[in-house]
């Protein structure tokens, strides 16, 4: 009896069942997530943002194995990842449109960095999501050393550069997006509460001139934020201070911002830091939180969903929430009103008003 006919007489009801192709896709989706990740490790955009080459001189260039050459090379075509013109050995690889502006290295639109680290530590420790789910711990750092992530990647320099890096590519986009869309008239200062290295402070500073900002972060990440928020040209108006916001109290400002702050947290501080920006606000003032805030009826925003596992892994007890969830808990601390602003993919700036 075949597969079909086996579902038929099991579902008589069915004449023509599902396919099981995006079952298996889904599956197996790992395999071209990691050959994305690969060819970014090995630098393949990078190199490939000289110009076309043949899948030989690209082996050169990055070390590969003759057997692996050209099936990691026209993998990296099939998935959209690469162009090639002509068939063979004197083929020529290069870059798409998209891949050429946010995955070599040397473009201002890189956004690698996410990918760097989801190729050095996420893609290992999701594979213990099992784990994660039926114990509710996290599989990270803090499984092998005792210690908690931050702890860990603010005890190494280099981890915490990729890091940065790492959220200023995945962030770039959604900051510039608010600055856009955000009406700026009414306010003056603005404090970006665990601003790493002054990115979401540079850019509304940069879109709006009559706005000064100061990004707040712990005393290891000031020299790296004071280090870019001079090579953007804005030390005149954004400042990086040392703020530790489990212990401190927030600094006064018209506007405080949280991009990808609350989702690492458990629900007890998020609501104790949403607690002390309403303390911190004027009358009128704005609360934003910018996150992958899930829809309300938690069905479509995937990345969002994923985005909050991925808190489990890290965290535990953290995790990502609805807009109407943000509402609640910032109606609870006394803001008025609460609108939540789409940025453009999964991202949103859930605001509250004071």
């Amino acid at each position: 009896m075949t597969v079909q006919q086996t579902i038929r007489t099991q579902l008589p009801h069915v004449t023509t069942p599902p396919s099981p192709a995006p079952i298996l896709e889904l599956g197996m989706a790992f395999w071209g997530s990691k050959a994305l990740l690969s060819a970014v490790e090995l630098g393949v955009f990078t190199v490939l943002g000289q110009g076309p080459r043949t899948g030989r001189d690209l082996e050169a260039a990055l070390g590969l194995a003759p057997r692996a050459t050209f099936d990691f090379l026209d993998t990296l075509v099939s998935l959209g990842m690469l162009a090639r013109d002509g068939a063979g050995e004197a083929a020529r690889y290069g870059n798409t449109e998209a891949t050429a502006l946010y995955l070599d290295r040397n473009s201002p639109g890189y956004v690698g960095g996410i990918l760097e680290m989801a190729n050095a530590r996420l893609y290992r420790f999701w594979g213990d999501l099992t784990e994660a789910l039926k114990t509710g711990r996290p599989q990270n750092e803090i499984k092998h050393s005792g210690r908690p992530m931050f702890d860990e990647l603010y005890a190494d320099p280099a981890r915490l550069e990729q890091f940065m890096a790492a959220m200023e590519g995945i962030s770039r986009g959604n900051f510039i997006a608010f600055a856009e869309r955000f009406d700026f008239s009414p306010y003056r200062t603005l404090v970006d509460i665990g601003g790493a290295n002054g990115l979401l402070s540079s850019i509304v500073a940069a879109h709006h001139p009559h706005i000064t900002a100061r990004s707040c972060d712990l005393p290891v990440v000031r020299p790296i934020a004071e280090r870019r928020i001079a090579a953007r040209g804005l030390a005149d108006r954004v400042t990086a201070e040392v703020v530790d916001f489990l212990t401190d109290e927030l600094p006064q400002a018209d506007v405080i911002t949280m991009g990808m702050i609350l989702h690492d947290w458990d629900l007890a501080h998020k609501k104790m830091l949403i607690a002390k920006a309403y303390r911190a606000l004027p009358e009128g003032g704005a609360l934003v939180a910018i996150e992958n805030i899930i829809d309300d009826d938690r069905r479509r925003n995937v990345f969002g969903l994923l985005m909050s596992l991925n808190m489990l892994i890290e965290f535990g007890d953290a995790f990502d929430f609805t807009g109407a969830d943000y509402a609640a808990w910032c109606r609870e601390a006394g803001f008025r009103h609460v609108e939540v602003i789409p940025l453009g993919g999964p991202a949103s700036a859930a605001v509250a008003y004071k």
